[in-house]
């Protein structure tokens, strides 16, 4: 049984090039302990909470990204923010999740449709609500909305 390490993924928007050019595929490795050390080490990240952190590190593991060439922290900081959360989750799920994991985020993607600014000719999907609860909290794994995140957020594993 060989081990895989690397994983190909595709961007919810990808990523625009100085030249207008789209890359939305691209293949990620697993991380090692170096990949998540070296950049602790780099004067421009104030502390493990920086958020350049994240950045450094998925330039590190983000081996091709469409045709570029390379894939350096300025690709990165240039991800529309719904890419950045993505690779952020992706990160984390085939580093960290286990393949039931892995395959829920791909199906996740692969039913929204990604926003291209133009109408659509098909109907828009249902909204989903939040379960009456009757004045009681929701528990975060008896619901999970099925809505596009407004910013960069951490999901908690057992809703990925």
């Amino acid at each position: 049984m060989s081990l895989k390490t690397e994983y190909e993924f595709t961007l919810p928007r990808g990523y625009v090039d100085s030249r207008g050019g789209l890359h939305r595929t691209g293949v990620m490795r697993l991380a090692t302990a170096r990949d998540e050390l070296e950049p602790l080490r780099d004067p421009t990240v104030i502390g493990p909470d920086d958020p350049r952190l994240t950045v450094l590190i998925l330039a590190r593991v983000v081996r091709t990204l469409g045709d570029l060439e390379m894939v350096t922290p300025h690709e990165i900081e240039g991800l529309f923010a719904a890419d950045l959360a993505f690779l952020q989750d992706f990160y984390g799920v085939i580093n960290f999740g286990d393949q039931e994991e892995y395959e829920a985020l791909l199906a996740a993607q692969a039913t929204s449709r990604p926003l291209t600014g133009s109408p659509s000719a098909a109907p828009a999907a249902p909204s989903v609500e939040a379960p009456a609860t009757n004045g009681h909290a929701v528990q975060p794994d008896s619901f999970i909305p099925q809505r596009p995140r407004a910013r960069v957020e951490e999901i908690p594993r057992s809703q990925v």
